[in-house]
């Protein structure tokens, strides 16, 4: 399958595995959980495209488990992914761009319209998040004093730091 073919289709399932499941005629479990059948009756796609698209997704957005698959993280939809609580790395990262930054350093990160904050491990990835809307800005996140302040963070399945908050006194400028 062509690459443009893949991100397409990355698209649809994260649109009915993140934020519009009922649009395709899917129900979510509390997890997040969704069979594998119903996925690719709603998206109408066959089983070696939906491995396709997980398998080569840089991202790494979904996990199937046995005949069952679901998004990593990024949900606008209620769902309780069961990740425990995990101590961070001392920093974190945030790729953004210019013109949120104002409001970033007066009012911190929040999750807007997802469940949660979501942090890169590595400066390259921030950028690679930050430059799907222009020119990136990264931020660094002091993790471990938000870890020692009792601030929670968990570590999704494909290596993306989630928190709740992260408060403008933990933020710096690259």
């Amino acid at each position: 399958m062509e690459n443009e073919r893949i991100v397409r289709l990355s698209k649809r399932m994260s649109k009915a595995l993140r934020h519009q499941p009922e649009r395709v005629g899917l129900t979510l479990d509390a997890a997040g959980w969704v069979p594998v059948a119903d996925l690719l009756t709603a998206l109408r796609i066959s089983a070696e495209e939906l491995r396709e698209v997980v398998e080569r997704n840089d991202k790494k957005r979904f996990t199937i488990e046995g005949d069952r698959i679901r998004a990593n993280q990024g949900h606008s939809v209620e769902v309780d992914l069961g990740l425990p609580v995990a101590t961070p790395p001392d920093v974190l990262f945030h790729g953004t761009v210019a013109q949120h930054l104002d409001g970033i350093l007066r009012d911190g990160l929040r999750p807007m319209s997802r469940h949660d904050v979501h942090l890169s491990p590595d400066r390259e990835t921030a950028r690679r998040v930050g430059a799907r809307r222009g020119r990136p800005v990264i931020l660094l996140v002091d993790a471990l004093a938000m870890h020692r302040d009792e601030h929670e963070f968990r570590l999704s399945a494909n290596g993306v730091w989630l928190t709740r908050h992260v408060p403008a006194s933990y933020l710096r400028t690259d």
